[in-house]
């Protein structure tokens, strides 16, 4: 079976057959829409912004168990910089992604219990087995560790 040309071009380049698919979207020119790689990439984007909150939520969590339980005052300016950058980061995502606030509250344990493995691995400090930071969003990402 031979591809249409417009499914060839999203494998030979992408970035022009995202031009030519917007482009036919604008002009309502329905027939030219590559439907099936258009729909895979709109599902790849929501998984992506999923993978973004997690990774950050895990990143923020690593950086305030080293903060309020690793006893390396030289570092601590650092972990409160990346800390504020990722508050600020998660935040972002949440503010273009007001419905992923639901799925930060699903995954809110999980990354916690891999910060804390993770930071286990580096450091001797005894972490907490549960999270003992708030899971209300606003303050987790508003609070000054």
């Amino acid at each position: 079976m031979t591809q249409s040309p417009v499914k060839t071009l999203y494998t030979t380049d992408f970035a022009l057959w995202i031009e030519q698919t917007v482009s036919s979207l604008k002009s309502q020119d329905y027939n030219n829409v590559d439907w099936e790689n258009l729909i895979e990439e709109i599902e790849a984007l929501g998984k992506r912004d999923k993978r973004e909150l997690e990774n950050r939520l895990t990143t923020l969590f690593e950086h305030v168990l080293k903060r309020k339980y690793v006893d390396l005052p030289e570092c601590y300016g650092g972990w409160e910089a990346t800390i504020s950058r990722t508050q600020q980061r998660l935040s972002r995502i949440l503010r273009d992604s007001p419905s992923l606030r639901n799925y930060f509250l699903t995954i809110y344990d999980e990354c916690y219990q891999n910060a804390r493995k993770n930071m286990s691995q580096e450091y001797a400090a005894k972490f907490p087995d549960d999270c003992p930071f708030s899971n209300d969003v606003d303050i987790l990402l508003t609070e000054n560790f």
